[in-house]
């Protein structure tokens, strides 16, 4: 049975970057086969993935530090795209249409092998969504090219904000005019669910401490009592009471 503290919930909102989808490894192999279309063969893919996602707080930081107004991360990704190849030595390979269609990469991420089966337990029961700092095309396209099962999606885009900033969170729980605590945020960050545990909202901890690969220097664990601690989404179906065998 559902433990008492949770009965209440009703919608479990989804980090994604990380959570539901592996950026590092999708990045990493749509490179490799650009890379092998190109004849490119001195280039480790794995660290320019790396390498590209370390652009992705700096960029945002701008944004909320009223450096910058409100920017996509679209736009953020380009950036630091245009940075990478040339650091990477290879800038003079790929032209500007190609830069465009290198950047949709990160709508074309691959989810976790736990992720669509433990979200079509989830739905069974509750609604379901990503609260992203992903732009809304690309929460769109990365679910209708994996299958993601989404009933609705909540992107950095509706809010002019990014997590962690209170808005976000807050915004969200308006949208679905329900109480906070009817709604959990599952994240693999835990500064993500202390932000959203601040605003009221339950909480959900999934181990990926492999997310960044060498590059990983935090959430390798949980780092407070969540309410649920796991490390699939199965495990989160499971403990809401969500099982294959349940109608």
């Amino acid at each position: 049975m559902t433990p008492s503290n949770l009965s209440s919930v009703r919608a479990l909102l989804f980090d994604t970057f990380g959570t539901v989808s592996d950026w590092r490894g999708s990045i990493t192999r749509m490179g490799e086969e650009v890379a092998r279309t190109k004849g490119i063969t001195d280039v480790n893919w794995d660290a320019f993935a790396r390498s590209w996602r370390a652009g992705y707080r700096p960029g945002m930081a701008r944004v909320q530090s009223g450096a910058r107004p409100w920017t996509r991360v679209d736009v953020i990704h380009r950036e630091r795209l245009d940075v990478i190849l040339e650091n990477f030595g290879i800038a003079h390979e790929f032209s500007e249409a190609e830069r465009v269609s290198m950047n949709l990469f990160w709508h074309r991420l691959d989810p976790w092998p736990d992720s669509i089966p433990g979200l079509l337990q989830l739905k069974k029961k509750f609604l379901i969504a990503p609260l992203s700092n992903g732009s809304l095309m690309l929460l769109s396209s990365m679910a209708k090219r994996a299958g993601l099962p989404w009933d609705f999606i909540f992107s950095s885009d509706m809010f002019k904000a990014y997590k962690r900033d209170a808005s976000v969170y807050l915004g969200a729980i308006d949208f679905l005019g329900l109480q906070p605590h009817e709604i959990m945020m599952v994240a693999a960050h835990n500064d993500d669910l202390q932000a959203a545990r601040s605003q009221g909202m339950k909480t959900a901890y999934i181990n990926r401490p492999y997310e960044y690969g060498s590059d990983q220097d935090r959430d390798f664990e949980a780092s407070d009592t969540w309410d649920i601690i796991a490390d699939t989404i199965l495990d989160i179906a499971n403990t809401l009471d969500c099982s294959p065998h349940k109608s």
